[in-house]
């Protein structure tokens, strides 16, 4: 065990965070901590390496071991450049280097008597600086600033010149460089693009050290995770296993909570009825029997009904005409800035009920394409034609219309004067905003707040063709799923860019691919694209289109199609299961209530001494009690599915 948190608390005035978190990483471990914005994630890396101090508990690092921390936003500036502020992270390896050389400099000039000792010296010296990869410790620094998206005419740039995102990305190559034996990372896919993001998984997998790291990337953490720390109300739990086996086993055990909730349920009332019959029958030993049972049920210790943070929450997303079959086409589109091109003779078309993840490098266009779409930027040459009652939304996080004196109740409110407190409150919670949070002036949220403002806007548009660029950007990872079910179920068309393959896997049915300026297609989801992007690539390079066309769609019912549709069905299968699961909850907590007002009415004086009302009451209580009997054993039935 090379890292232990025991019985940590950590509270901010009143508002507790993290109450008795304990958890442990074993030497080589790779592990995630997950949980909603806010949770605490953050806090507890924080604690970790002692920028915080908690209010009780004990974090434990084994003997000699190093750690090193990535937070989410850094403040590096200054006259060094991008390649000397990661270099300077070898400064250790970089002095070794001197003294070597200052000891080759001076060994002529060493006695015969002193010489033993001085190449002793000297050889432990090499040796050591071997042991540290010293002589590729220039070429590791280069590999990692190219890993990370750094172009070789980048590292000159001072880094009083960089942007926020710029600056992370140095401090984590500099944060890599150093090998330290825990690796903390806070968000470390942030600013990255999708090669990036490959490549740092590669890095990460094949690291010597151990690896705890906090981010909403799912796709990333499948890949790299062995163990998923949630903290979750407050409390923190392990599960092993990467993040899909995280959300299988969570949903499986708050399946066998509700499970054992409705069957403790069903069970008291049982005995209720019970002893209710034996108190009806108005003999001594029948209200000893009575009593008996009454005294064992107030000693059974009830369970609480298991709540998941807004499992309430579904986005409902309806067009409010239905555009014609032709969405969009573009035709021999082209654009360069500073005589820089980006594209050149770009076709695609999209028709209507597609969901289209336009992805790609940074810097390739992508959201180029999107603003000639929309009209913000204009194209150098090519033609955009949009189909028959096209209707479009568009979410561009710099350009959103919000005003700034307004509430987020407001805001929503006077947009859409339909919609009641509680749907206004459901959407605005499915995008982070709980509580008094709604009474907040947009004029005093940050950026990524406004950005998720504009993006609930956006989903209540009734727009039959949704634009979106990077729309889970500051979204956690339970918002994300509220939004890729709305996309899902969406009957209009979606086009995006977006860097989570996460989300671009659950939501896309096509990919088209910016690379070398041109557009590749894929008619499938990411995991396709991934599977043919190589073979395609290779392909333009040889201008042998045509001879691979039929193995670039799913179309093709040769290769991964059948694979891929029967993964549909199963999944098409598996949210309908969900639903109807939900559903028959509903029914039961909504019967439940009911019966508690029939049961409320029933004791009233003025209802107990009207007998016909009191047997039309009871009755109906019965009715309640068949209904409620039947939608037991349906949940039973879907829960075992």
């Amino acid at each position: 065990m090379i890292l232990s948190c025991q019985n940590i608390t950590k509270a901010f005035g009143t508002d507790e965070i993290i109450k008795d978190a304990s958890f442990h990483i074993e030497d080589h471990e790779k592990a995630a901590i997950v949980g909603i914005n806010g949770a605490g994630k953050s806090t507890l890396l924080k604690i970790i390496v002692q920028e915080l101090a908690p209010d009780d508990g004990l974090v434990a690092v084994a003997k000699n071991k190093t750690i090193g921390y990535l937070a989410q936003n850094q403040d590096i500036t200054g006259e060094r450049t991008i390649y000397e502020e990661v270099l300077s992270a070898k400064q250790p390896v970089i002095e070794m280097e001197r003294e070597i050389r200052r000891m080759e400099s001076e060994m002529d000039a060493v006695s015969p008597d002193g010489l033993p000792a001085f190449m002793e010296k000297y050889e432990r010296l090499v040796l050591q600086f071997e042991r540290a990869d010293g002589y590729a410790y220039q070429s590791e620094v280069s590999g990692v600033l190219y890993g990370l998206g750094f172009a070789a005419q980048d590292f000159e740039k001072k880094m009083r010149e960089l942007s926020g995102g710029q600056k992370t990305r140095v401090a984590l190559g500099r944060l890599l460089v150093t090998k330290p034996d825990i690796l903390l990372l806070d968000e470390p896919t942030n600013h990255l693009d999708m090669e990036s993001i490959q490549w740092l998984e590669n890095y990460l997998l094949n690291y010597r050290g151990a690896v705890l790291l906090v981010s909403h990337d799912r796709y990333f953490l499948d890949r790299i995770v062995t163990k998923v720390i949630e903290v979750f109300q407050h409390k923190v739990n392990s599960f092993l296993g990467n993040y899909t086996a995280y959300a299988q086993k969570k949903a499986q055990l708050r399946a066998a909570q509700l499970r054992a909730y409705y069957n403790q349920q069903q069970e008291i009332r049982h005995q209720e009825e019970v002893i209710a019959k034996l108190k009806s029958f108005n003999r001594e030993k029948s209200i000893r029997r009575a009593e008996s049972r009454e005294k064992m049920l107030e000693k059974k210790e009830r369970l609480e009904k298991p709540v998941d943070d807004f499992t309430d929450i579904h986005l409902s997303l309806a067009p409010c005409i239905t555009s014609g079959n032709d969405v969009l086409a573009v035709e021999g589109l082209a654009k360069s800035f500073d005589g820089q091109k980006l594209f050149d003779q770009i076709d695609f078309s999209i028709t209507r009920g597609e969901r289209v993840a336009l992805i790609g490098s940074n810097g390739t266009g992508k959201t180029t394409i999107l603003k000639i779409i929309n009209e913000i930027v204009s194209a150098d040459a090519g033609e955009i034609t949009l189909g028959t009652n096209v209707h479009i939304g568009y979410y561009d996080q710099e350009h959103q219309v919000l005003h700034m004196e307004k509430t987020l109740f407001e805001e929503i409110s006077d947009a859409y004067p339909n919609l009641t407190q509680t749907q206004i409150r459901n959407v605005l919670a499915a995008f982070l905003f709980t509580n008094d949070d709604v009474f907040k002036k947009i004029g005093d949220l940050s950026g990524g707040e406004r950005g998720r403002v504009s993006l609930a806007k956006l989903m209540l548009s009734e727009a039959n063709f949704l634009i979106l660029d990077e729309p889970t950007n500051h979204l956690d990872i339970t918002s994300k799923e509220i939004l890729e079910q709305a996309l899902v179920h969406y009957e209009g068309t979606v086009l995006f860019v977006s860097h989570d393959r996460y989300f671009i896997n659950k939501t896309a049915t096509r990919i088209l691919d910016l690379h070398e300026k041109q557009i590749l297609n894929y008619i499938g989801n990411y995991d396709y694209y991934l599977e043919k992007r190589d073979e395609l690539r290779t392909a333009m390079q040889t201008e042998d289109l045509e001879a691979l066309e039929p193995s670039l769609s799913q179309e093709n019912e040769t290769g991964g199609r059948g694979d891929w549709k029967q993964r549909k069905a199963e999944q098409a299968q598996k949210r309908k299961l969900q639903n109807r699961l939900q559903k028959v909850e509903a029914q039961i907590e909504q019967l439940e209530e009911d019966k508690q007002a029939v049961e409320a009415e029933m004791a009233k004086p003025e209802v107990a001494v009207v007998s016909a009302e009191v047997m039309r009451l009871h009755e109906k209580l019965l009715e309640m009690d068949q209904e409620l009997e039947q939608l037991y054993a349906q949940w039973e039935d879907l829960t075992n599915l």
